[in-house]
């Protein structure tokens, strides 16, 4: 089993950072892409930024320009720093991975019990 956990979610005002982390543990022979999605009140899950193992990134169109991830391959780790934070950024980030929990087998998606982001006006 793989679990994924979160922290670094909380309170901003407007124009604030924040910086997310998220550390996979259990069976894991290997994890491909590492990131997160975002989902606000009455919304869709969203894309937020991905990571692949050997640092290729992706980004959401709100993501770009503002946002950072990076990743500690040797600690299953991945880091989301957020800067100038507005308030349509508010919602439950969820960490995702997608791991090879042996060689033969996976990969497989897991995804993080979320973490509250909001960004008061």
């Amino acid at each position: 089993q793989v679990q994924l956990v979160e922290s670094g979610g909380g309170l901003v005002q407007a124009g604030g950072s924040l910086r997310l982390s998220c550390t996979a543990s259990g069976s894991i022979f290997s994890i491909n892409a590492m990131g997160w999605y975002r989902q606000a009140p009455g919304k869709q899950r969203e894309m937020v930024t991905l990571i692949t193992s050997g640092g290729s990134t992706d980004y959401g169109d709100s993501a770009k320009g503002r946002f950072t991830i990076s990743r500690d391959n040797d600690k299953n780790t991945a880091y989301l720093q957020m800067n100038s934070l507005k308030p349509e950024d508010t919602g439950v980030y969820y960490c995702y991975a997608q791991v090879r929990p042996t060689r033969r087998i996976g990969p497989f998606d897991y995804w993080g019990q979320g973490t509250q982001v909001t960004v008061s006006s």
